[in-house]
């Protein structure tokens, strides 16, 4: 009897940690480097927070562990399922995404530094309908662009109809995001869309036509004032930010102050005089690779760009091992995703890019962008888990 259990409790490990099982197969990079990602952004953000509060000094911290560990609950719920489920729920997950964006914009909506983009919970926490919409996006674009047969088999080219469809999915979701008004994350969705029509392999002159038109529309968009004045001043801002120091260039030269500050190694964590000054402003957020810069200096800033890069590898390395369209593109909508937001945040506080209010991966606090964060790397490792033969 105690062999027969001895057999059963071996067996039990072997199904769970043994060769072929869920642990083994798991692409450990992939998620240690999201880790080493975050445990490196919780210290960036307790020392940009630390000053806050004379009386609680880690509270911000506290709430951006909580958020960590409801994203990596999360992570290990979503990794072990079948990724197909996806596909058949997809309209159902951009549904509640558009419901979201509009409640944001309804009286339940709340304004947070000027963007009208929140839905309070109560207890301190809020939640960001913007950020759900970037996983229902790419989930649904994926879905209609890789058009099944009757008997299940995808078809070589996403038809016309599908593009259509994709094309008014991510124009709903932008213009909710646009009236809230957030370009920032307007901008991620918008690329995002690009790169999944263009992996969708669908023809060249589409693509050619695609290109075309969005440069007509952000023509039209630039000419008929359709922008905020603060987001004209802030593209032209991007071309000289010592133009007005004090005003709208005053983001721009701040960050680079402080990146510049922390030279080769840094002035150590907690000892960053414009981290604990506050000069440059939401250093917790969409500011937080400056903390990284000035704190860290060169050596820590590429040692946080370069595991952005493994993240960024990993998942393009799980897009090629696909074995049918729909999770490619899911995959490769994922990675565009985190790429171009990598890109846009990095290059803001290097003066590469306009200012606009997007958070750095893995790093920058926020509860619901750690939520879609954490599930976009969960279904690369759910996509990555059944790719692989066993």
């Amino acid at each position: 009897m105690t062999e027969a259990i001895g057999i059963r409790r071996r067996s039990f490990a072997s199904r769970v940690v043994g060769r072929g099982s869920v642990v083994w197969r798991m692409d450990w990079l992939l998620f240690g480097a999201v880790v080493a990602l975050s445990a490196i952004g919780t210290l960036l953000v307790w020392s940009a927070t630390r000053t806050w509060s004379s009386i609680e000094p880690t509270g911000m911290v506290k709430k951006h562990v909580l958020n960590l560990l409801i994203g990596l609950a999360l992570y290990s719920a979503v990794a072990v399922t079948d990724y197909r489920w996806l596909r058949t729920y997809a309209p159902v997950l951009y549904g509640i995404a558009v419901i979201g964006l509009i409640l944001v914009i309804s009286p339940m909506g709340s304004t947070i530094n000027g963007h009208h983009s929140w839905i309070l919970l109560g207890g301190g926490f809020a939640l960001q309908p913007a950020e759900l919409m970037k996983p229902a996006l790419v989930v649904i674009l994926a879905r209609l662009l890789a058009p099944t047969s009757e008997k299940g088999k995808t078809k070589d080219r996403p038809r016309a109809a599908g593009l259509a469809l994709s094309v008014a999915a991510a124009g709903v979701a932008a213009a909710l995001v646009m009236l809230q008004p957030d370009l920032g994350t307007t901008m991620v969705l918008m690329t995002t869309t690009g790169a999944i029509i263009v992996f969708s392999g669908i023809r060249k002159r589409w693509v050619v036509a695609g290109v075309l038109l969005t440069g007509l529309g952000a023509v039209a968009v630039w000419s008929l004032g359709l922008l905020k004045p603060y987001q004209v001043a802030r593209f032209t801002a991007l071309i000289d930010p010592s133009s007005d120091p004090r005003g709208v260039g005053y983001n721009s030269t701040q960050a680079l102050v402080a990146i510049g500050s922390g030279e080769v190694f840094g002035k150590g964590l907690f000892h960053g005089g414009q981290t604990t000054g506050r000069f440059v402003p939401e250093q917790h957020t969409d500011f937080i690779f400056t903390v990284a810069g000035e704190e860290l200096g060169f050596v820590g800033s590429v040692t946080v760009v370069a595991l952005l890069g493994v993240v960024l590898l990993r998942g393009a390395r799980i897009a090629r091992m696909c074995g049918d369209r729909f999770s490619a593109l899911v995959s490769a909508g994922i990675v565009a995703w985190l790429a171009f937001q990598t890109l846009v945040n990095v290059g803001m506080t290097i003066g590469i890019m306009p200012i606009t209010g997007v958070p750095l991966p893995f790093v920058s606090y926020g509860g619901t962008a750690t939520f879609a964060n954490m599930t976009a790397i969960a279904i690369l490792q759910a996509i990555h888990l059944r790719s692989r033969p066993v």
